[in-house]
């Protein structure tokens, strides 16, 4: 095996190329049965994945969807949030939190982040509540388990429906349940990258709740329960099924993989404690790393200077949401959210997939430690 020195190639965020080789047979002949089936959209690949994943998660029913963006629309709408209605969460993450609130004709409504763990802040939930306001859809960021306990507490203070958005934490644990089943809903992404991830665009959404389910199945296929026969105004959202079998062999997977992410995390905190860098702390199994995150002063001359030495790294996210030209006109000020805009500035994800080498780790941090040596910080 070659050692990272070896390489002639950039230590890379994410090398999918690496998962796999580990898993190339299994996934090849995955691919193969399908394709030898005839059957290609809701067969038995997806409705094997749904209960696979349903008894993985630790509920009664899961829906396989074409992408986590979908799952979190749909689940919206199986809530029944709709037209006029608000929707709290956080204000710092991937834009398709609110564009799902957005498509169902609602208000997104930002609550600022606690500026350690990067997830919604539930003591800024409840000032932002108002008559109008019908769901919380709190995010599992980067692989850390949101507080859960306060933000049900608030829901069920206020009859309002909580969607986890799970779209980065598959595995995650808290307090011995998984994200995605302590909520009324919980909404997966399957893109590539995540830590359970497709070869392509994919989601499910899975619940305790038949009736929700029951919806999202309508939805998913035009709403329909029948062919043919349409009960409402649904959309064209269906798991494929080469994508569920290769899901279905990556699933197999998940907790060795998400226990490498761990380890490789305890082998960043070591190296690189005691710079003047905001480690992403470590919290047993209420963390999974989907990406390793630090904040550092000087971010994008830090990013320059690790991509000069061949290292790859990736801002998420740059820019807050209601910052973005599509929400700036719900008027939110750097005031109204200090800890969002101040992560948006400094947090700088790492390399970080289940297959990477301590040595590669090793490289990371002494060049962030040269970074830092030549007056940089």
């Amino acid at each position: 095996m070659q050692t990272c020195s070896e390489r002639s190639e950039a230590i890379p965020l994410v090398d999918l190329k690496r998962q796999y080789s580990s898993i190339e047979k299994d996934i090849d002949l995955s691919i193969k049965r399908v394709l030898n089936s005839g059957q290609f959209i809701l067969g038995t690949e997806v409705s094997s994945l749904e209960k696979e994943a349903a008894e993985y998660i630790g509920v009664k029913y899961a829906i396989g969807v074409a992408s986590g963006t979908d799952a979190l629309h749909l689940s919206l709408l199986a809530c029944g949030v709709g037209e006029g209605d608000e929707v709290i969460t956080t204000s710092f993450t991937f834009i398709a939190t609110a564009e799902a609130v957005s498509y169902c004709g609602a208000k997104p409504v930002f609550a600022d982040i606690d500026i350690d763990t990067y997830n919604i802040d539930p003591s800024k939930i409840e000032e932002k509540i108002t008559e109008k306001t019908k769901a919380i859809i709190p995010v599992h960021l980067y692989g850390r388990a949101a507080d859960m306990d306060r933000i049900m507490e608030i829901a069920e203070k206020y009859k309002l429906k909580v969607i986890e958005d799970c779209a980065q934490s598959f595995g995650t644990e808290y307090k011995n349940k998984k994200t995605g089943g302590i909520g009324n809903a919980g909404a997966f992404s399957f893109f590539p990258s995540k830590n359970l991830g497709g070869y392509g665009d994919g989601g499910m959404v899975v619940t305790d709740d038949g009736d929700i389910a029951e919806k999202v199945r309508m939805l998913r296929a035009h709403g329909s329960r029948q062919k043919y026969i349409h009960q409402v105004i649904g959309y064209n959202s269906r798991l494929d099924e080469i994508q569920a079998a290769i899901l279905r062999i990556k699933l197999k997977k998940i907790d060795m993989w998400n226990e490498m992410r761990r380890k490789h995390a305890v082998i960043y905190n070591s190296l690189l404690k005691g710079l003047p860098v905001k480690l992403s702390d470590s919290n047993n199994r209420e963390h999974i790393y989907h990406v390793y995150t630090i904040r550092i002063k000087k971010r994008d001359d830090c990013i320059k200077f690790l991509s000069e030495n061949g290292i790859s790294s990736a801002v998420h996210y740059p820019v807050t949401i209601p910052a973005q030209e599509a929400y700036k006109h719900l008027g939110y000020k750097e005031s109204d959210l200090p800890n969002s805009y101040q992560a948006a500035r400094e947090v700088l994800s790492l390399p970080m997939f289940p297959e990477m080498e301590k040595g590669e780790i090793e490289t990371i941090c002494k060049a962030i430690k040269r970074f830092i040596e030549t007056g940089n910080l």
